[in-house]
């Protein structure tokens, strides 16, 4: 598991100064379900994971729920564009008919947040091993209705035993967050 380390002293010249975590789903929107797992709980977990781990890097960071509560798709970008100088990100799992599949995703819709979406995938797919099911456009209303550059991140699919087992490992929520927080300062660096 990564140490808290790699994020010391990165704080100094921030790009941008703001994160928007977004756990996706919530309330009676219980995202992808298989085997009483709920994705809304798993989201909600890694993101208050990265949250952690960006305040340690020095970043502020704003969630768009922090509790199990439904928030419509046309709230989540609304606290993101209030801000300058912000980043944001939507936390999900997958989920498939084809119970095979398997693999990390991640979305993003605008030029400007193609090379955030690289870079999360990138540390993703590198301290996992996992499927690279690849960075690709999407048209999700949180990232169709966000300013700033914004991905969604798909940490893999619910509906497949192997993976979904893996989620409910702490351990492995851990290693999510922690490798999208790698990604955002990375992103970050890049763009100062």
């Amino acid at each position: 598991l990564f140490s808290c380390l790699f994020l010391a002293g990165i704080g100094q010249a921030l790009a941008f100064k703001t994160v928007i975590i977004d756990p996706g789903h919530g309330g009676r929107d219980l995202g992808a379900a298989d085997s009483y797992v709920y994705e809304k709980h798993i989201n909600l977990d890694v993101s208050r994971r990265l949250e952690r781990a960006l305040r340690e890097a020095g970043f502020k960071t704003v969630m768009t729920r922090t509790r199990d509560e439904f928030i419509a798709l046309s709230e989540r970008s609304a606290p993101a564009n209030r801000y300058r100088n912000a980043i944001f990100v939507s936390v999900h799992f997958n989920s498939a008919y084809r119970t095979s599949a398997l693999g990390i995703e991640t979305f993003y819709r605008s030029s400007q947040s193609e090379k955030f979406a690289k870079l999360v995938q990138s540390e993703l797919i590198r301290n996992f091993g996992a499927t690279d099911r690849g960075v690709k456009t999407g048209n999700f209303s949180v990232l169709r209705h966000t300013k700033h550059p914004a991905i969604l991140v798909e940490g893999g699919f619910i509906s497949n035993k192997t993976e979904r087992s893996a989620m409910l490992d702490p351990q492995y929520r851990q290693v999510v967050a922690d490798s999208i927080a790698r990604g955002i300062i990375q992103f970050n660096r890049r763009r100062f």
